[in-house]
């Protein structure tokens, strides 16, 4: 499992709660996402990370979710185009932020959408979703640059899957083989030669974990995923995802780690 350094977070804003939702969950509290997200970046700098923490951007209600705007594969960046045109400004507000960590990047181009939420990295593939965000243009974008770097990618058509957003609202690599999928999605990927831990009905949301070197970050409230995760021999470290679940958002939106 390749071990993270680094990460680049962005607290939420003044405006968090008029950004984009498909959830109807209510208002987010901002005092209580910036507890949250307070704790997140914590918990990351508790796994071994060096935190990077920009200013909150008003102008930009979704820019907490930082992770959509880059990709980081193997060493090597590139900056997304998201299919929601409100967030088109994300990329310019961290380009700059790419460009000290990545001397040389690249970036998905129109008529390419792509968000970095719809990415999942396992050390043989990159899993690339084709969903409401990320069209195939942008996924096959994103396919190049990985396989020009030597990796393999695979795309995932999620037409027909109507309960999650993005790929990784769905599943995620917890490293050493093992995914984390929800059952509707499973019929669409290719996990051949991986261990799937199914996720157990009612804790669909808890599928966005995230591998962080020897920890495994889960949102609090889903004890049989986190007991599916100890006995691999994970050890989860499970953090209030509220206010952020209200926004379409969950833990991996959160940072880019690298």
């Amino acid at each position: 499992m390749t071990r993270f350094n680094s990460a680049i977070v962005r607290p939420p804003g003044r405006t968090f709660a008029d950004g984009l939702t498909s959830v109807p969950l209510g208002k987010p509290s901002l005092a209580l996402a910036l507890e949250q997200h307070a704790a997140y970046v914590a918990a990351l700098e508790r796994c071994g990370l060096k935190v990077t923490a920009l200013e909150p951007d008003d102008a930009l209600p979704d820019s907490t979710f930082v992770e959509d705007t880059a990709v980081i594969v193997g060493g090597n960046a590139m900056l997304t185009r998201p299919g929601a045109a409100s967030r088109l400004g994300e990329v310019a507000a961290i380009r700059e932020t790419i460009a000290r960590f990545f001397s040389d990047f690249e970036e998905i181009v129109e008529p390419g959408t792509l968000d970095g939420g719809d990415v999942c990295e396992t050390e043989d593939c990159v899993y690339i979703g084709l969903s409401a965000r990320t069209n195939r243009n942008g996924a096959e974008q994103l396919a190049a640059f990985v396989e020009k770097a030597g990796g393999k990618a695979s795309l995932v058509d999620m037409s027909g899957v109507t309960s999650i957003l993005h790929l990784k609202s769905g599943m995620s690599y917890a490293g050493d083989g093992i995914f984390v999928a929800i059952d509707e999605l499973l019929p669409r990927l290719d996990l051949s030669g991986g261990r799937v831990l199914h996720v157990p009905p009612g804790e669909e949301y808890g599928a966005n974990c995230v591998r962080v070197n020897y920890c495994v970050l889960v949102a609090v409230g889903y004890p049989a995923l986190e007991e599916l995760l100890c006995n691999c021999g994970l050890s989860p470290i499970a953090l209030d995802m509220s206010e952020y679940r209200k926004m379409d958002g969950g833990l991996s939106c959160l940072s880019l780690r690298f």
